[in-house]
């Protein structure tokens, strides 16, 4: 066999290099740093996803017009760490769009005009760790849409169009730790809308339509440490609300609902809680299961306070305290418009519980 001289080899070589393979040059016209480590190609320009080397770990495509993901656009971008590709007016997710990407833990879709994806659009993502999806236009999700995403732990759903959840959405993503569903639609969370993430430590649903506590969808989680439920025109909270997850949760964000009643044993087994934000309500009273003792963070102005013996033992905790929650008495009215803390009636409820005591020993 005849055998090719040493420049010739290297011209064929350099002309598959430049056709089939990876490149070897930084694409243009975006910037690159340590030997094409890093590929920054933030709002140059581009139409379509570049071609970038094996060797790349950070491809930053922000603020370039490419419209969407088709399939196998980045297969040649294996050794991919974190993908960037914010304000792109992207809109949609074709199937195995990011297939080859088995390294890859950071993927950022923020910030486009996402309405669909396709179901085995995440298929090869068994290392993304952080999901980016917020500031998009999804409408509804696949069932079982995340499950090749094993090792997902944050998941940004935030400002979308999200109608509902299906049951078995986030199935197979049980690791998922961080989820926000802030700034959608949700009107309801059926049963089954968050099976398989019962080890949820931070739930963001602020901002939806959800007229009523979604108890049977919550009782699901064991250990969640942070519950945002603000801004949704829930009316009241029913018995055992957060029971499930009572030892673990320590911040809940229950503001600007117009919650007018919390039952009597709403707190019932939560134990652990520093944050609690109850202001721009419509509440008359605390239920006498909430443990105002570990409490750090309280805040419960606006609300029409009844400023009875039923309110003492939040007197009681705001004594000795440096910043005093705003808290002003909406009756009985000799009461009205007094703060909480420097309610005369509140106080005398001390002294009569005292005397109370001191009956019941003699």
């Amino acid at each position: 066999m005849r055998r090719l001289s040493c420049p010739l080899l290297l011209l064929l070589l350099g002309t598959f290099w430049m056709a089939g393979g990876a490149p070897s040059q930084c694409p243009r016209p975006c910037h690159c740093h340590g030997d094409l480590q890093h590929v920054i190609c933030d709002g140059v320009g581009l139409k379509k996803i570049p071609r970038v080397s094996q060797s790349t770990r950070l491809l930053n495509l922000q603020r370039n017009a490419l419209g969407g993901v088709p399939s196998g656009a980045l297969g040649e971008s294996g050794g991919l760490v974190s993908l960037h590709m914010q304000h792109c007016q992207l809109r949609h997710i074709a199937a195995h769009a990011f297939k080859g990407l088995t390294k890859l833990v950071y993927l950022y879709l923020s910030h486009n005009h996402i309405s669909s994806i396709q179901p085995s659009a995440f298929d090869d993502l068994a290392q993304l760790t952080y999901l980016h999806l917020d500031h998009n236009r999804l409408g509804e999700l696949a069932k079982g849409i995340f499950s090749p995403l094993v090792n997902l732990f944050v998941l940004r759903l935030d400002h979308n169009k999200l109608r509902q959840l299906r049951p078995g959405v986030f199935a197979g993503a049980k690791d998922l730790r961080w989820l926000h569903l802030s700034g959608n639609e949700l009107s309801t969370l059926h049963a089954g809308s968050l099976d398989g993430v019962e080890n949820l430590a931070v739930l963001h649903l602020d901002r939806n339509k959800m007229a009523a506590y979604p108890a049977a969808a919550l009782s699901k989680l064991r250990v969640l440490e942070e519950l945002a439920l603000s801004r949704n025109p829930v009316r009241s909270l029913p018995d055992h609300a957060f029971r499930s997850f009572g030892r673990y949760v320590e911040k809940l964000h229950l503001d600007h609902m117009g919650l007018e009643k919390m039952s009597p044993a709403a707190f019932e087994g939560v134990t652990a809680l520093t944050s609690l934000h109850l202001d721009n309500n419509k509440l008359h009273s605390l239920p006498p299961t909430l443990n105002l003792a570990t409490l750090a963070n309280f805040t419960l102005n606006n609300n029409p306070w009844t400023c009875t013996c039923q309110l003492a033992p939040l007197r009681r905790w705001m004594e000795g305290r440096s910043q005093r929650a705003d808290a002003v008495c909406a009756g009985p009215p000799p009461e009205r418009g007094k703060q909480v803390g420097e309610s005369a009636a509140l106080a005398s409820c001390k002294v009569k519980a005292k005397k109370a005591k001191m009956a019941a020993r003699q």
